[in-house]
């Protein structure tokens, strides 16, 4: 097909960009780039190498489409069909929660707060995309780790990753929370649970809007899913097991409430990037 004579590269990034911008949406210049990348198969090097370069009628038009799903607000990972996550790229997709780059301190922090050499075994709570089980997965080849998810359309995009990644040492499950694990089977459980409160405003702004809302919110305080997942974990763990939560930033007090009540020992909540209290860890009683 011949290329239009009327639209260059960046003519069509400059329009993209004001567009974006003018929608108060983040990051306008870099994810009209992305989009225009996406639509025309270029990498971004050539969007600055060969900006004089006409795009063709077909990609004018896939452009067009992936910008005015942008403008209606739908996230860029469902929009590109993949997002990254601790030096991983994952497949996104609208069934699953899009991952955070703050859950990361999640992956960080079991990393080194366990021997790497010994065969542990995970398990990662309602693992969504399987981020973290994924992670943890690539970095300690010799753990053995198990990604539960109660949601089917969720589990999909799992296990779609675990194929593309070749995640051997995973394994996916079906289930609610840590039902069916045998007591004091496991070494480490880690979670980024639903910690909304439901009816939270926020569920209706920015992207959030188009992800699953049951991976958002747990009930009228937002703590529902971790005081059900916290006494699990307790029966579930060894002695000594690591229990790594990630919470809201202003649920850290509450949580090392819950978890002092419940017999942990060892809690500590660490912050993101930002500074915020982000993640509670504490270890199940080695007594």
């Amino acid at each position: 097909m011949s290329r239009s004579s009327q639209t260059s590269l960046a003519q069509a990034l400059r329009d993209a960009a004001a567009s974006l911008a003018q929608a108060d949406l983040p990051a306008a210049r870099l994810e009209a780039e992305l989009l225009l990348c996406e639509a025309t198969a270029l990498p971004r090097t050539a969007l600055f190498a060969h900006p004089e370069q006409p795009l063709t009628a077909t990609e004018q038009t896939a452009f067009h489409a992936l910008l005015a799903r942008r403008l209606e607000g739908e996230p860029m990972a469902y929009i590109l069909g993949r997002r990254d996550f601790h030096a991983l790229t994952l497949h996104s997709a609208a069934g699953a929660l899009i991952p955070r780059p703050e859950t990361e301190l999640l992956v960080d922090w079991a990393l080194a707060a366990l021997p790497a050499a010994a065969p542990l075994q995970g398990t990662d709570l309602g693992t969504g995309s399987g981020a973290i089980a994924l992670a943890l997965a690539a970095a300690r080849p010799n753990w053995t780790l198990y990604a539960v998810e109660r949601d089917i359309a969720a589990l999909d995009v799992a296990a779609a990753n675990t194929r593309r990644l070749d995640a051997a040492n995973l394994h996916l499950l079906r289930g609610d929370w840590l039902a069916g694990f045998a007591p004091h089977s496991l070494d480490l459980v880690v979670a980024n649970p639903p910690y909304v409160r439901a009816g939270d405003p926020h569920l209706r702004r920015g992207d959030v809007r188009f992800e699953p809302c049951q991976a958002l919110a747990a009930g009228v305080d937002g703590l529902a899913a971790i005081r059900a997942i916290a006494p699990q974990a307790a029966a579930a763990l060894r002695p000594g097991g690591l229990l790594l939560l990630e919470h809201g930033w202003q649920q850290g007090a509450e949580v090392r409430a819950m978890l002092r009540a419940g017999g942990w020992c060892a809690i500590v909540t660490r912050r993101d990037l930002a500074g915020l209290e982000r993640a509670t860890g504490a270890h199940r009683p080695s007594c």
